[in-house]
């Protein structure tokens, strides 16, 4: 009987060992293993990828990983993360990615020669990095890239000839690079070498080193003349028969078409797009059909928000995503065709984890659409106006969130990009509270080289800086202010111009703010939603931020780089205490001043040199326009930046 047990027992036994062995042994997901070695070989020192672990099943839900609804990785997007290190060979091996962008880091070494390997990219984006050596020659492998850049590198050797095979290449950017002659002719619509000082020459014109190269088309004839009476008997059987094979195929085709037209649910519908439009960047082309299907015909029941520039619709597409589908109105006005698509394929290209990332565009000779992902938790706005309320913390993350993403528009994207409408209903909310900065319908670009652009006014006063309200001037700076609006908006939890209403302020704001400020009493601003759920010293310094973006002259408003830092508690007591220093002194000489020290008009020059004296930023006076720079340095104030109602402005761009 004991033997008995005892042979049970160890027949129990084996079977456990080698059903944990088979178990162990389970073959792991590839393509986990790939972005595992990925990872390894990067150095990632905001942690953006600590999600990525190696005992998923898949990484789908990882961060900066893009999924097919096949659970497919199709997209790997980590731009502007300040990674180091080396790209991994075992990239290759993610065979189904359609989308690499890596630009703005710090990654060296040489490109992947298995990035060739990859025949369903159509995007591959390593600007602005370290990488060295030469460009791969597998890169002309890749029948489907349609758009790369790998401009300001240090890629050395000859110009990869192979790039000319791609058929499908229609962006191609190596400019500031090391390489070398010659360059074929490739079927290339945009592309730029220029930098390359053994293609281009450092001295010589650039010119044709960028623009647009000419689709080369050749085409072989027969050297035979001769023709038999036979063949020229064949030919026009032939042609007569196709004839009438194309005549009845026409006739067919009209009844059909009648058929049809007279079963359709949804009327007037006109799917031809237009042309120019159809390739922009990796941006999916719908057609109005898919979208009124999605929306119910555009039924009003799914409108999300309404604007100046159309409406906003909540949409389910044929594979139940969920999207936002927003419609423009005024098609045919001064924006007309280039202005639309010069905005689609540059904020395409605007690719950061702070900004709304555009899915796709339908455009049709009536209708112009832009598909977005749907955000589960709308706007900062409207967020804030309903319960639970948002915590403090979330209401912090909100504002670094919405920061990173304007200092991405306007420090690293080239040329760099204004939005011109900061504001709390453009900040949306994704599942996790993320900030993502959606409405660029009234972005502007800008090259690096220039200080500002001068358009008719547009956008929602309140949140308009006063030269840009006064002047139509605006720049970084413009959006700087906007976003000095915002964190108040955080703060209080209400509209711009609802801030002062409980105390009776019409319309002096900022005055309001800053003596609050001044008198220490800051916790009358904060959101009575909040209750006592919030640090009183954080809530100080994001005021103090606030009030340093928000003033009146853009040149002493910061930069949204030392925003950002300042709201992670780095350099704001100096950037304020230097604020506070040139505001004495600017008091000072007003009262002087009044006191009859500046009397006439030729003194206004004096008093422009003590203001100039009291900032770090030159300016160019005309001689011609004293009394106007006397008024603009005498009130050198906020009153006048918020008034007292809300209203839209519109007008050409």
């Amino acid at each position: 009987m004991a033997f008995r047990h005892y042979f049970l027992l160890t027949l129990s036994l084996i079977f456990i060992h080698f059903s944990s062995f088979s178990v162990s042994y389970e073959p792991r997901n590839q393509e986990v293993e790939a972005l595992m070695s990925i990872r390894r070989t990067l150095n990632d020192p905001h942690g953006v990828l600590n999600n990525w672990d190696e005992d998923s099943v898949d990484p789908c839900g990882w961060s900066m990983i893009t999924c097919s609804p096949d659970n497919l990785v199709i997209g790997l997007g980590a731009p502007s993360q300040n990674l180091s290190g080396t790209l991994s060979e075992r990239i290759g091996n993610l065979t189904n990615l359609r989308q690499v962008l890596l630009q703005n880091n710090n990654i060296s070494g040489r490109i992947p020669l298995e990035l060739g390997l990859l025949s369903k990219l159509q995007t591959l984006d390593l600007s602005n990095n370290l990488f060295s050596s030469v460009v791969p020659v597998t890169l002309g492998q890749l029948n489907s890239l349609q758009y790369l850049r790998l401009n300001n590198n240090s890629l050395s050797g000859a110009f990869p000839v192979s790039l000319a095979k791609i058929p499908q290449l229609a962006f191609l950017d190596l400019s500031f690079n090391n390489l070398s002659g010659p360059v074929p002719k490739f079927p290339v619509r945009t592309f730029n070498i220029v930098g390359n000082p053994l293609i281009c020459g450092s001295t010589t014109s650039d010119e044709g080193c960028s623009g647009t190269s000419p689709v080369t088309l050749s085409f072989s004839l027969d050297s035979s003349q001769r023709k038999s009476k036979t063949k020229k008997v064949a030919l026009i059987v032939g042609v007569s028969l196709s004839s009438l094979i194309l005549l009845l195929l026409a006739i067919g085709l009209v009844f059909w078409l009648r058929k049809f037209q007279k079963n359709r649910t949804i009327q007037n519908i006109n799917d031809k797009q237009e042309e120019g439009l159809i390739n922009l960047g990796n941006l999916r082309q719908f057609t109005l059909r898919e979208l009124q299907l999605a929306t119910e015909n555009f039924n009003t029941k799914n409108i999300l928000g309404q604007g100046g520039f159309g409406n906003v619709y909540r949409g389910r597409l044929s594979d139940g995503t969920i999207v936002a589908v927003k419609r423009l109105k005024d098609i045919n006005g001064s924006t007309g065709e280039m202005q639309f698509k010069t905005e689609v394929e540059m904020i395409s290209l605007a690719v950061h984890r702070n900004l709304l990332r555009l899915l796709g565009f339908c455009s049709t000779a009536n209708e112009r659409l832009l598909i977005y992902p749907y955000m589960s938790n709308g706007s900062v706005a409207s967020r804030l106006r309903v319960k639970p309320t948002l915590d403090w913390n979330t209401r912090k993350r909100i504002a670094l969130g919405a920061g990173r993403g304007l200092m991405y528009l306007h420090e690293q994207c080239d040329p760099k990009i204004i939005h011109r409408d900061v504001k709390a209903a453009n900040v949306l909310l994704d599942d996790y509270c993320e900030a993502i900065v959606g409405d660029f319908g009234l972005a502007k670009l800008l090259d690096h080289a220039d200080s500002h652009v001068t358009t008719a006014v547009r956008g929602t006063v309140g949140h308009i800086a006063p030269e840009y309200l006064s002047t139509g001037q605006s720049s970084e700076k413009t959006d700087v202010f906007g976003f000095g609006i915002l964190l108040l908006e955080l703060i209080t939890g209400t509209k711009a111009l609802d801030f002062g209403k409980s105390v009776n302020q019409k319309g002096a704001v900022i005055e309001w703010v800053k003596k609050l400020q001044h008198d220490k009493k800051v916790e009358v601003l904060v959101d009575k939603d909040l209750e006592i759920n919030y640090d009183l010293i954080e809530v100080g310094e994001m005021v103090q931020v606030a009030l340093l973006c928000i003033q009146n002259l853009p040149a002493h408003r910061p930069k949204m780089s030392e925003v950002i830092r300042m709201l992670e508690g780095d350099g704001l007591a100096d950037k304020w205490e230097a604020n506070q220093k040139h505001q004495r002194n600017l008091i000072d000489i007003k009262n002087n001043n009044k006191e009859g020290y500046y009397s006439s008009t030729a003194d206004c020059k004096k008093l422009r040199y003590d203001c100039d004296q009291e900032s770090d930023v030159p300016r160019v006076h005309d001689d011609d326009d004293d009394g106007k720079m006397c008024l603009m340095l005498m009130d050198d104030d906020d009153n006048h930046s918020l008034g007292a109602h809300a209203m839209v402005l519109s007008g050409p761009r």
